[in-house]
């Protein structure tokens, strides 16, 4: 019996080294969100992140094997100071401020400068590609040397629109790899009809299915990768904006699929056969996977894939010619950030301020409420870094109040729609009955802290010994208690106008009014003219009880 292990070991090894095999590499980044500098323009402090230092990575992954693709899942030209400065230039044809162009101009979008250097294959079509409008959605597309992918986002006819192709196929070392795009389909909900104008997203699953049918047909390739830009539901089949699970398990033939949107990471999954990765957000990390191929008749067979995170790290350096690429955006978004536009008369700091009420969040209630002619206004602290000290304020101290580029609304509801917001919120804490209240853990880290909304225009206490759902205690308006129907004109972004983050009530309430504006620029308008920040806050909300609250800070520490 050992005799016969032994020959047929020898055998098996023999007919593997006879084989003709061969490995190809995808590398894959995604929610890079206009992050090129490793800089944290907010802080502006050093931060291990961005496409200078990924650079790196991904020169060292390709020496190693130089038979790879290089794609990106989508959520490229938004998010930092330089796509801001450049994409209001785009859009507006002069620099905010009264600022000047630098000297060397601008050639392009600095993400698609910046990804054109390091030679990427294709990029997925992303949410947040939409925020600017569709004038600066095609210029950065025109300004790309490498194909937008979206596999459902379909031209309506008579738009004159360029499609998005659905899929590219690349061949590495006679290795036909193709990469599907597939975007989520929730940008309706999110962003304004003129944003996207012309163009209808289609599920997911079936424009998968649909692209996988057309590859097999056609160019029969080796390899199938999805590059999707949405997260992994809870469970598959959940639908919404995140179906990467409900792709894996419904749109047979994709070999691995890379996502994002949700700006988690994810190493490596897998759902049936289907590999999964998810690289982090804003370049903090290089997503790698391995495709171990065989010849098999005249095409190749998966034999085997793994695939991994390589982390950005204060040790990795950043790539010189991508840093003097960027260097003209990079100026001119330093000099908007560091003008003086207002004053605080106190030194703030949103270490707390999402476990007692804040003059950091009061200042973008204020603003909310004044532009939307609200009664009500819902924000959260996005960044409980941001730190305000006394006397002169910068743009860039005003915009670390809020990072992202939504929209202001302005949606017809009532006392029910905004206790019920109030109750979503107050998930962000665990329930504790009194005795326990003071041990913790009280931090409910299933929800992100973005996701907690604060209310002004009304007061309240969240009481952590009551069961979710019953939380919200003492709830007033207009200095009397407020009744689920009394009508209420409630201040929001666009994305909770959409029901993410569990907001579903505001979904489908009537929009009586949007802002042409993002909140952010909203807000630096509005401290630009009244010259000054609030000093304190309202105390309109609180947590109770008080041994709750030092448990919480205990929790949250230093941000």
């Amino acid at each position: 019996m050992k005799t016969l292990r032994l020959v047929s070991a020898l055998l098996a090894t023999a007919l593997t080294a006879g084989a003709e095999r061969v490995n190809v590499t995808v590398l894959a980044t995604t929610d890079l969100h206009g992050n090129i500098y490793p800089y944290d323009y907010y802080t502006a402090r050093p931060a291990d992140r961005g496409l200078a230092k990924l650079a790196t990575l991904i020169g060292a992954a390709r020496r190693e094997n130089p038979n790879s693709v290089l794609i990106d899942a989508g959520d490229t030209i938004q998010g930092t100071p330089i796509e801001t400065i450049y994409e209001q230039y785009v859009r507006n044809g002069r620099l905010p401020l009264g600022l000047s162009l630098p000297a060397e101009g601008f050639k392009a979008d600095p993400m698609m400068l910046a990804m054109n250097h390091l030679g990427y294959d294709a990029m997925t079509l992303g949410n947040h590609e939409f925020n600017f409008g569709l004038k600066v959605l095609d210029q950065a597309r025109a300004d790309a040397r490498f194909p937008w992918l979206s596999a459902n986002t379909e031209t309506e006819p008579g738009s004159g629109r360029k499609p998005f192709a659905p899929y590219i196929v690349k061949t590495v070392a006679g290795v036909k790899i193709a990469i599907i795009g597939i975007t989520t389909p929730a940008i309706p909900q999110w962003e304004k009809p003129e944003h996207y104008a012309g163009l209808r997203f289609l599920p997911p699953k079936d424009a998968a299915a649909r692209a996988v049918a057309e590859l097999k047909a056609g160019p029969r390739p080796d390899v199938i990768v999805a590059a999707v830009h949405a997260g992994l539901e809870r469970a598959p089949g959940e639908g919404g904006e995140n179906m990467v699970g409900e792709i894996a398990t419904q749109a047979p033939g994709i070999d691995a699929i890379v996502f994002g949107h949700s700006h988690q990471q994810v190493a490596g999954q897998r759902i049936g056969e289907v590999l999964l990765m998810q690289p982090k957000n804003w370049g903090i990390s290089l997503g790698r996977i391995d495709f171990d191929l065989e010849r098999q008749g005249g095409g190749w067979k998966i034999a085997g894939k793994s695939s991994r995170l390589i982390p950005v790290t204060a040790q990795t350096q950043a790539d010189a010619e991508l840093l003097r690429l960027a260097r003209p955006y990079h100026e001119a978004a330093e000099r908007y950030l560091n003008t003086p536009v207002a004053r605080s008369a106190i030194s703030m700091d949103g270490r707390y301020a999402r476990i007692v009420d804040s003059a950091l969040l009061d200042a973008v209630q204020a603003v909310q409420l004044h532009y939307a002619h609200a009664d009500v206004s819902l924000t959260a602290l996005f960044n409980p870094g941001v730190h305000v000290a006394a006397g002169a304020v910068t743009v860039r101290q005003i915009a670390a109040l809020y990072l992202y580029d939504n929209q202001l609304y302005a949606v017809q509801g009532n006392g029910k729609m905004l206790r019920e917001a109030l109750e979503n919120a107050a998930r962000f804490f665990l329930t504790c009955p009194e005795a326990t209240c003071a041990a913790g853990p009280l931090l409910n880290r299933q929800v992100a802290g973005f996701n907690f909304d604060v209310a002004q225009g009304v007061e309240y206490e969240i009481d952590l010994r009551q069961p979710e759902g019953r939380r919200v205690r003492n709830l007033r308006w207009r200095g009397k208690p407020l009744g689920d129907d009394q009508p209420l004109r409630i201040a929001i972004n666009n994305y909770r106008a959409a029901g993410s983050g569990g907001y579903a009530m505001f979904r489908g309430a009537q929009i009586v009014w949007r802002s042409t504006e993002e909140i952010r620029d909203l807000i630096v308008a509005y401290y630009t003219e009244r010259g000054s920040l609030p000093e304190k806050s309202d105390n309109n909300w609180r947590i109770a009880p008080p041994a709750a609250v030092e448990t919480l800070k205990k929790e949250t520490g230093t941000p």
